[in-house]
This record gives C-alpha cells, sequence and structure tokens, in this order.
C-alpha cells in the first residue's frame, strides 16, 4: 500500500468514523492497518490527533457486541469504551433491555445486572472503541494457520493514564 492509497484510507476512517458514530476525529498514526481479526474481518488501530487509541472494526460477517469484546481481548488490549452509533447514546441498554423483555415479559422492574448479558447480543457491525492499554506490548491478528488462532502482528506499547 503506497502512501497516497494509506492517505486516502485514513480520510475514508475518519468520514466512516463521523457517519457513523458522530465523533470527529483525526487520525495522526497508523498503529495496525485492516489486519484480521476474524474470518471475515479485519481491524484498523490508530492514534487520534489527541493521542488516543483507538479500533475500528469492520467486515462482513455480522457482528454483535460480545464478537467485538471476544476480539478487542484476543487482539491483546483493553477496552475503555464501546462506543454506541451516532444519535443513539442508550443504543446497547436499550436493545438489551428489549431482548430482557422479550425473554422475561411480565418482568416490569428492569436494573442494570438483570440486562447486562443481553446488551451484549446488540448488533456491533462497524464498531468503534476506545483502547486503554495493549497488553503485554503486543497487537495479535487473527491466522486460522497459528496455534490458538491469533499470531503477533507489531509491538506497541500504550497505557492511557487517567489524570484529575
Amino acid at each position: 500500500m503506497d502512501m497516497n492509497e494509506q492517505l486516502y484510507d485514513d480520510v475514508s476512517i475518519e468520514r466512516l468514523v463521523k457517519a457513523q458514530f458522530g465523533v470527529s476525529l483525526e487520525i495522526d498514526s497508523v498503529i495496525a492497518r485492516r489486519i484480521p481479526v476474524g474470518r471475515s474481518v479485519e481491524g484498523t488501530l490508530f492514534l487520534t490527533s489527541k493521542k488516543q487509541l483507538m479500533l475500528y472494526v469492520d467486515g462482513e460477517s455480522k457482528l454483535y457486541l460480545s464478537d467485538i469484546r471476544k476480539i478487542v481481548s484476543r487482539v491483546g488490549l483493553v477496552a475503555e469504551a464501546y462506543l454506541p452509533p451516532k444519535n443513539q447514546p442508550h443504543y446497547f441498554e436499550d436493545i438489551g433491555r428489549r431482548k430482557f423483555q422479550e425473554v422475561f415479559p411480565g418482568r416490569k422492574v428492569v436494573n442494570e445486572q438483570d440486562i447486562a448479558f443481553y446488551t451484549t447480543l446488540a448488533p456491533y457491525s462497524p464498531a468503534l472503541i476506545h483502547i486503554r492499554e495493549v497488553k503485554n506490548g503486543v497487537i495479535y491478528q487473527y491466522d486460522s494457520d497459528a496455534t490458538g488462532g491469533w499470531r503477533p502482528h507489531s509491538k506497541f506499547s500504550y497505557r492511557r493514564i487517567l489524570t484529575s
């Protein structure tokens, strides 16, 4: 991939993120570009101009929040936040409540513990994840031939330090 293609790819991700998640960001540098994170799913890990590490996941497969959580963990990352689709700040909770009500139609009082599992059943593709840290300083990619299905892609150290 030459420099122009990479620049075009970065701009297209910025536009997709703005359109799908309502988040304006500027890509400063790409750590891992279009790495396989599943059989037909790719992920791009990048730093924004504000030095926030983000993972954008997209592919042909139908993905749910539970799948994205597994992908984030297997890539070797720790998530800070899973960003909901544009103009739907309570997207995961709303779907969790709806699915919970389908299973338990008689229950009127529903709390966060009740819907915790059901929120993971929310469709989530494409996905945008704000990353807190890279575990052990290694980023992994999916490889069906590797032992365990994952192999190291690159080394990168990152940990978000909370300030007051």
